[in-house]
């Protein structure tokens, strides 16, 4: 079963806050994604990223921009967040939702569960491209609508967020951008990152992608720690989820999903830790670096329900 969410951020220049929260909230969305179960049976998560209101970007196509098709790289996702930046512009709601319902490579069939999250903060009318409309051919082709508007709820409801989500089965939503609670840290933190690097140590880079994904996957883990120990650890956690596919340039995953056959593999396409080695002891490497990491993951996801217990009181006994 696949989870498909398309995230439309607006980025036009009053959006700074809406954008730091969505950096801050990436790796706790998809723990939550990834405890999705269907028939017992844990999804593969799929996300994509669209700007739009961005000045910037050419009129004639809406001021939209799509970043990221529908991808399991998650580090991708969350590179391109941290990428973003806002300038003005017209926020063209209704042109975005159709050309993300239009563009990307959903899934056919009742066997997932497909999504858009649009935020931002101007009326959900702008543009030429009536949101009624696209919203309907959204839910048409078995996708769900989230509007979150960033103000004031009545604002939201007056402005048409709100009928955009009811016209596509979705559910609307209202934030203060600008002022978002502080994470809660929890004595798991700190144990959780540090399992989190050691996880990073079973990943083996290989083939032409493999120096530029593991790299990728180190800078996330510097920009979730630039934002706070509670943030490293909802990243760890995510690492730790079946739903974190590094198959693209990791062996082990790839080797896992029978995406490659090391045996067929030549001395230059091995990650730098198997050059040299015999056949038979490549073989035992990898199988060795597997249990590593399933012996970690599992001592991270013991770890991260006993945090999320602990976060979980501590947001019900909060006086804000």
């Amino acid at each position: 079963p696949r989870v498909q969410l398309a995230v439309l951020l607006d980025t036009s220049g009053s959006m700074d806050g809406l954008i730091d929260q969505a950096r801050s909230r990436i790796w706790k969305i998809v723990n939550e994604l990834a405890a999705a179960r269907k028939g017992g049976r844990a999804p593969l998560l799929q996300v994509a990223l669209y700007e739009y209101g961005q000045s910037t970007l050419a009129a004639a196509q809406g001021y939209l921009r799509r970043i990221v098709p529908l991808s399991e790289d998650l580090d991708l996702v969350s590179e391109e967040l941290f990428r973003l930046r806002t300038n003005g512009g017209d926020e063209y709601c209704g042109q975005v939702i159709q050309a993300a319902a239009r563009e990307l490579d959903w899934s056919r069939g009742g066997n997932g569960l497909k999504m858009i999250v649009i935020a931002g903060n101007e009326p959900f009318s702008q543009g030429t491209v009536d949101y009624r409309e696209s919203c309907r051919e959204a839910v048409r082709r078995g996708i769900v609508v989230n509007t979150i508007f960033c103000g004031p709820r009545a604002e939201g409801e007056r402005t048409g967020w709100k009928e955009g989500a009811d016209l596509a089965d979705g559910q609307y939503a209202a934030i203060d951008a600008d002022n978002a609670p502080p994470p809660v840290s929890a004595p798991q933190d700190a144990e959780i990152a540090r399992l989190g690097r050691e996880l990073n140590g079973t990943y083996l880079a290989y083939g032409r992608k493999g120096a530029a994904g593991k790299q990728r996957q180190q800078a996330q883990d510097e920009n979730a720690a630039a934002v706070g120990g509670a943030f490293l650890a909802e990243r760890a956690a995510a690492k730790a989820a079946p739903v974190y596919d590094s198959s693209s340039w990791d062996l082990v995953d790839a080797e896992k999903k029978g995406l490659v056959r090391l045996e067929e593999l030549g001395e230059g396409e091995l990650p730098a830790e198997m050059k040299g080695m015999p056949a038979p002891e490549r073989k035992r490497y990898l199988e060795g670096m597997e249990r590593r990491r399933q012996a970690l993951r599992k001592q991270i996801a013991s770890l991260n329900a006993a945090r999320e217990r602990f976060v979980r009181e501590a947001l019900k006994n909060s006086p804000v």
